[in-house]
């Protein structure tokens, strides 16, 4: 997309911040008492606020910095979820087994890296659109494929099979992978009172995801 940077935000100031995935959910209450509730959003859509990883005078202007370079809301750039940025869970490294992306049907050469989030008829499946350039790793039935086997597009989080190596008909495609969000900023203007700064108060730097 023209519209967005392929750059990471700070880490060392994403650390601190503050934030996650919220749905947006619309809930009627009956005469009788009873509620009926509905999902207006497909997917949830993650918010963090950047400017709780600001502790120095050094790292504000780092983020003011990067905030010209994305010209406020217009560019949106990547952002690294600590909680949240790879195929497995925090405390182990992604594996070719890790999410299931695809059933090979003997033609269909590419597939959307995705990440799901629980188990059974109720999981909730997400698209991956920036996995981490490099990361990928791809498995077909269980055998992990060597690197001449697949592309995938770190922009797009696409992986597209080489001719010889398409899935053959009924087999489980499946991939691990880091990813990072694709953001923007949700403010044109961040304001900073530096006297109140140097006494400990952060300025407000609200950011939120782009949906694929």
């Amino acid at each position: 997309m023209s519209d967005f940077h392929e750059v990471r935000f700070p880490l060392d100031i994403a650390r601190g911040a503050r934030g996650g995935p919220e749905r947006q959910t619309q809930i009627v209450t009956l005469a009788s008492g009873r509620e009926v509730r509905n999902s207006r959003w497909a997917h949830s859509r993650r918010r963090y606020d950047a400017g709780l990883g600001v502790r120095s005078l050094d790292a504000l202007a780092a983020v003011v910095s990067f905030f010209e370079e994305r010209r406020g809301r217009l560019y949106g750039f990547r952002w690294r979820d600590r909680l949240d940025c790879k195929s497995c869970p925090p405390g182990q490294e992604p594996g070719a087994m890790d999410q299931l992306i695809g059933l090979g049907d003997g033609a269909t050469a590419s597939f959307q890296l995705c990440k799901s989030y629980g188990l059974g008829g109720q999981a909730y499946r997400r698209d991956i659109a920036k996995p981490v350039a490099g990361s990928v790793l791809v498995a077909i039935d269980g055998l992990v494929q060597p690197a001449s086997a697949f592309t995938c597009n770190a922009t797009s989080g696409v992986v597209t099979f080489s001719p010889g190596f398409v899935p053959p008909a009924g087999t489980a495609i499946s991939a691990g992978f880091f990813f990072d969000v694709p953001v923007r900023f949700d403010t044109d203007a961040i304001e900073v009172d530096l006297s109140a700064f140097e006494a400990g108060e952060i300025p407000r730097i609200p950011v939120i995801e782009i949906l694929p």
